[in-house]
């Protein structure tokens, strides 16, 4: 099989950037995996010259190089991605990947804060000084919507709406989703934005969450936030901000929540994505069973 890659890889990053409305993180991942089996190609002077025994050789280079399964399972489907994009446009007539069976991957059930932690961590913001009222409004709506941080960041004022209790977050794939937020967040968001936002925020800025400098909170700004209030409140599992987002799902279903209605509120596309996090409730469900049924 003979590639000319030359334009296809640009033709295939727009692709993935404007019809497919995938983020910016997402296409830089997929255009590294790309330029990188390129080069090698280019090492080996096999350049143009791809069918499934050279994609598989390139994966076992990655193996031997040390990355992880899941490193290697995304290079498989970067590539997988990129020809069936090229049949599908009619530059070539088969897709070597299509055969192909990447590493198995150990699914981790994700790491979650318990209640008692959720509640010390959205705590530890406290007082009137602006920067805290404003962590206290990020933290309360992370939480409450079960938000990723790049939705949180990049929430504007058109995306809320209190009076009704609701924000507009705009996940993966461009794809926006309703989700409700709780009396706590409302009561958090409505005190930073009469108070706080209105001093920092720059005339012609719509974002929700800017700085003391006016500009936009950024997810690294935010994850350093996180990281010293857990410190804070005494939490000493490794935090995250993603770790908010897991202990909404699980603590919504260990509430009675339904799995359609998690699915929906988290911005998942397939309910499998989902129904990991059964496997904690599943957990928390046994342990409850072995501290207090009489024959547990």
């Amino acid at each position: 099989m003979s590639v000319a890659f030359d334009g296809a890889l640009d033709d295939y990053i727009q692709h993935l950037r404007v019809e497919r409305g995938l983020s910016v993180h997402t296409v830089d991942a997929y255009a590294h995996d790309l330029t990188r089996f390129v080069a090698w190609l280019d090492d080996e002077g096999a350049l143009g010259q791809v069918d499934e025994a050279r994609v598989a050789a390139h994966l076992v280079t990655l193996s031997q190089a040390g990355l992880s399964a899941r490193t290697q399972a995304r290079a498989l489907s970067s590539l997988r991605g990129f020809f069936r994009f090229l049949v599908q446009e009619g530059r070539e007539p088969l897709d070597p990947t299509e055969l192909l069976e990447g590493p198995r991957l150990l699914r981790k059930l994700p790491a979650l804060l318990n209640r008692d932690e959720v509640v010390r961590l959205l705590d530890a913001p406290s007082g009137t000084k602006p920067n805290r009222i404003r962590d206290r409004a990020m933290l309360h709506t992370m939480y409450a919507a079960g938000l990723r941080v790049t939705e949180l960041t990049e929430l504007d004022l058109g995306d809320l709406n209190l009076e009704e209790g609701f924000i507009s977050a705009l996940g993966k794939g461009n794809k926006r989703r309703i989700v409700p937020i709780g009396a706590h967040a409302r009561a958090a968001l409505v005190e930073y934005l009469a108070t706080v936002r209105p001093k920092w925020a720059r005339p012609a800025s719509r974002a929700c969450f800017v700085t003391a400098r006016g500009k936009a909170m950024t997810r690294q700004g935010f994850w350093r936030l996180v990281k010293r209030y857990a410190t804070a409140a005494g939490i000493t599992k490794p935090i995250s901000p993603h770790k908010l987002r897991h202990s909404f799902a699980t603590h919504l279903l260990d509430g009675g929540a339904d799995l359609r209605s998690v699915q929906t509120m988290l911005g998942h596309a397939d309910i499998s994505t989902t129904q990991i996090y059964t496997h904690v409730t599943g957990d928390h469900l046994h342990k409850m069973h072995e501290r207090y049924h009489p024959r547990g």
